[in-house]
């Protein structure tokens, strides 16, 4: 077997490879160790150890005495602090080999299972309460239009004009009522898709976004020229893009006094390597990121801040994320969020695997 193709196995693998010297220098790094670390194998080629992650665990000493001792060991749940300053817990095996004077690390990332089980949960729970809420629309919409049949009725025999207004009420106040549970029971239509370059979309939101607002917010692009076209429902992922902006705008105009700084939302792009939604596994997948630099949410939001009828805002229907999600799930897609004090990031990912027809 050759070398190179020896190369593209430790490639195609899942399980981050990673080769040191008897020096504890890096010798090589397959594609996925240079994903889970954040670096280019290229450049910490010949580096010790240490210039990837914090030795504060004591991991390159262990690495030096299993060398010594030619001994085989597996350490569990470490904690790593990256070059970036991102935290990794991992799983590790270290395989020294005395022959060679090698040593062959193999990590795996448990932030990535956590996550992978986090989103089964989350999406689980949220189609149950998605089938819960379509069955109370239901039962909610169907009496509503009984209702407002009568008071057109009833205003027809009235006498008094003055009453009429009374019926008046009653015909507005269930057409606000059929709205909001049309809402809730989501798009009537089904998803019609198409080739679309995710970037129009964006152009698109930004420009209504712009028209409501004005200079009271600045608008900022952060794109990946390189993001081929998605394969999705054009109305579909400009409801799902245009929620979330909408939701950024109005918290930062709702609290444009209490910011540390002028409201800003970005509209950023970047092709995602490797990446698992739910237990599907993607090769490419687009991420879309719409950040604003807000008060943030509150943490006891944060988790369930997709499931309809939950909201931070005094005058939020808590339904704009739920069908944002809801939309993005019928293209095998997520959305996530992520938020501190002064920054919101919604992210949504959407396979590229799967553009076609």
């Amino acid at each position: 077997m050759t070398q190179d193709k020896q190369q593209q196995i430790l490639d195609s693998l899942m399980t981050a490879v990673i080769v040191l010297d008897q020096d504890l220098c890096i010798e090589y790094m397959n594609a996925s160790a240079e994903m889970t670390l954040s670096v280019s194998s290229g450049k910490v080629h010949g580096n010790p150890i240490h210039s990837l992650f914090s030795a504060a665990d004591g991991t390159p000493q262990s690495l030096a005495q299993a060398l010594k001792e030619n001994r085989n060991f597996t350490k569990r749940k470490a904690n790593w602090k990256l070059h970036n300053q991102q935290t990794l817990t991992v799983d590790y095996s270290v395989t020294p080999s005395a022959e060679f004077g090698d040593v062959v690390i193999e990590v795996q990332p448990l932030d990535r299972l956590l996550r992978i089980s986090r989103e089964e949960a989350m999406l689980s729970s949220q189609e149950t309460s998605r089938n819960l809420v379509r069955s109370m629309a239901h039962e909610i919409k169907n009496p509503l239009g009984g209702i407002r049949g009568a008071a057109q009725l009833l205003s027809r025999e009235l006498v008094d004009a003055g009453l009429e207004e009374y019926t008046r009420i009653i015909i507005e106040e269930t057409d606000r009522l059929r709205d909001l549970v049309d809402r809730m029971l989501g798009p009537h239509t089904s998803s019609q898709k198409e080739s679309l370059n995710i970037h129009e979309v964006l152009e698109h939101v930004m420009s209504m976004i712009r028209a409501e607002v004005g200079g009271r917010i600045t608008l900022k692009r952060d794109y990946d020229p390189s993001i081929p076209e998605i394969f999705a429902d054009r109305s579909q992922m400009i409801q799902t893009v245009l929620n979330i902006a909408r939701n950024a705008m109005q918290s930062l105009t709702e609290n444009k006094d209490k910011l540390t700084e002028h409201a800003k939302i970005t509209f950023a792009t970047r092709i995602q390597r490797r990446y698992t939604i739910g237990r599907e596994y993607h090769p490419l997948v687009a991420k879309i990121s719409i950040i604003d630099n807000g008060l943030g949410i509150a943490p006891e939001l944060i988790e369930d801040i997709f499931f309809p009828m939950i909201t931070g805002r005094a005058e939020g229907t808590g339904l704009g994320l739920a069908i944002a999600q809801n939309l993005v799930s019928q293209h095998n897609g997520l959305v996530e969020c992520n938020s501190d004090k002064n920054q919101t990031e919604f992210t949504i990912y959407l396979p590229l695997d799967n553009n076609h027809a």
